[in-house]
């Protein structure tokens, strides 16, 4: 069966964690600067409908697209290397793919037939690979296959692929991503780990085409001949995954080992151009050779897991290299600071971020931090929760309104100054029931936000249940905090900014979801200028 999309499958063996995340994204930046429309889609074997509902120890942050999917925090690595935006369509879960098929078996679809994994859960799964493919927007439809290859969970995935592999034979390739781990008491690498995992594949009917093995050490060409003689594969598909000083260096060091050329060889393309990495290489060298470097406090209740924060992470990497300066970030636990020792812990600082997150906990740290960037005029940035905190504390120790608080926290509180949205107050499920996805916002002149974006309407992803509640704006304004973006549809406040301070802007969306190595996000950008310009 010929196709004019070619899907490539990235499946694990032998560990989870070892980024196939950051091998799918980079093999698809190499095949999009040679000119081939790609993108990368996520299938996660978890039950969850969506990661929306799970704690970020769990599984790190969750990533929200533009039409409003909470997504897999990958989704977030291929946005900001391929520069291209993902949709509900580029992360599935098992829990979609059987919600889907007993809906439609509620509904006869299936013609009294007995529903199982293999044909009806397999086809499911094989329609939503191909669903990106179906309009021929692509060429080239990367596919990760979340979890270790011989996890109970992700059976029918590798089935379904397996499928694939004799529907498309022509131009369906995968690539297995193991572990070559090395014995310091031996003083040797071992490929034992990733032969099993190979033979694991093999047992479920999956011959793959390229190795990528990750490794502390480089692999010699008598150790790929082994490999490649072991799990029959050709040596010059065993492709060495060294680990990396920054996830940006990886594409670079995947077009060395030939990793795009092997795979336009397997899928009978064109090798013709060269893959065009001009403003990568730039970014590159300007992140390695930074003209300064400030230290910026993030200050949230996840940060023992830098997973929770990841997007916030990568956008200060892109935002600071933008301003040819090295951002240090410093983790701060919010439950940690009190106003006793809030100086000491926020005094060496060049700028605060108050991060977003859900609950009580750790949300008087928080507000303790937000006063001290206030006053201290620290540059500080408030995403979500942060700025709803930043709100809270003006309210209390400026307007002086001691009671003021969150209706998430005290819904009993006389002054509610972040209130629940209206369509929110009939809501009971907790899933995929937020604000989400992209909004509009319009600017006002003559504001620091409006600075930042040099334009007046902007649009930027949300993921919340709380607003700034509109009835307390006067007393607000005429204190000094002014709201300087609004939901144009609603009139709800989207921005707020303390005039009398060098920089301080709070934000109800999340713009660290929309930062990438091409455009950075100009937020972020305006903030390590604030910061860098207020150091000095």
């Amino acid at each position: 069966m010929s196709n004019s999309t070619k899907y490539i499958f990235v499946t694990g063996g032998v560990a989870s964690s070892l980024g196939k995340g950051i091998i799918a994204a980079s093999l698809a930046k190499l095949l999009q600067a040679r000119g081939y429309s790609t993108t990368i889609q996520k299938l996660d074997p978890y039950i969850n409908i969506d990661p929306g509902t799970l704690n970020p120890y769990e599984h790190g942050e969750c990533y929200v697209t533009d039409d409003g999917a909470e997504t897999d925090l990958d989704l977030g690595h291929y946005e900001r290397f391929l520069n291209v935006t993902t949709s509900q369509a580029n992360n599935v879960t098992t829990g979609r793919i059987y919600q889907s098929v007993i809906n439609k078996e509620r509904r006869g679809e299936y013609l009294g037939k007995t529903v199982q994994v293999i044909p009806h859960i397999t086809n499911e799964i094989k329609e939503n690979i191909q669903r990106l493919g179906k309009d021929g927007k692509y060429d080239i439809i990367i596919t990760e296959i979340g979890g270790t290859v011989g996890d109970i969970e992700s059976l029918p995935f590798v089935e379904a692929l397996r499928q694939m592999r004799w529907e498309f034979a022509d131009d369906c390739i995968v690539i297995h991503l193991t572990f070559v781990p090395y014995l310091k008491a031996a003083g040797e690498l071992k490929t034992k780990p990733t032969q099993h995992a190979v033979k694991q594949l093999l047992e479920l009917g999956v011959q793959p085409d390229i190795l990528c093995c990750r490794t502390e050490h480089k692999l010699d060409l008598e150790l790929r001949k082994k490999i490649a003689r072991f799990c029959n594969v050709v040596p010059e598909a065993v492709i060495e995954a060294m680990d990396a000083d920054t996830i940006y260096d990886v594409p670079l060091m995947m077009q060395e080992e030939e990793l795009d050329e092997i795979v336009l060889k397997r899928l009978n393309l064109s090798r013709k151009s060269k893959p065009d990495l001009t403003s990568w290489n730039s970014f590159l060298k300007n992140l390695k050779s930074p003209k300064s470097e400030v230290t910026i406090g993030l200050v949230g209740k996840y940060v023992e897991l830098k997973d929770a924060y990841k997007s916030i992470n990568e956008a200060f990497i892109h935002g600071g290299t933008a301003n040819l300066c090295k951002v240090n970030l410093e983790w701060i636990h919010s439950e940690k600071i009190t106003k006793g020792n809030v100086e000491e812990m926020l005094g060496h600082l060049d700028g605060v971020l108050v991060a977003p997150g859900f609950g009580s906990r750790g949300i008087t740290g928080k507000i303790n931090a937000v006063q001290y960037a206030r006053e201290n005029k620290l540059p500080f940035l408030g995403i979500c929760l942060g700025m709803q905190c930043a709100v809270i504390e003006f309210a209390r120790n400026v307007i002086g309104w001691d009671d003021a608080h969150t209706a998430e926290i005290s819904p009993d509180s006389k002054r509610p100054v972040i209130s629940l949205m209206e369509e929110q107050k009939t809501v009971s499920d907790m899933g995929g029931t937020m604000r989400l996805g992209q909004y509009k916002c319009e600017l006002k002149p003559n504001s620091k936000i409006y600075e930042a974006y040099n334009t007046e309407v902007i649009k930027e992803r949300h993921r919340h249940r709380f607003e700034f509640n509109s009835e307390f704006l006067g007393e607000f304004e005429k204190n000094g905090m002014k709201a300087t973006g609004f939901n144009p549809d609603t009139g709800l406040v989207e921005v707020v900014e303390v005039e009398d301070h060098p920089w301080f802007v709070g934000v109800q969306f999340h713009p660290e979801y929309k930062s990438t190595v091409d455009t950075p996000h100009p937020l972020f950008k305006s903030f390590v200028k604030a910061v860098l310009d207020n150091k000095k």
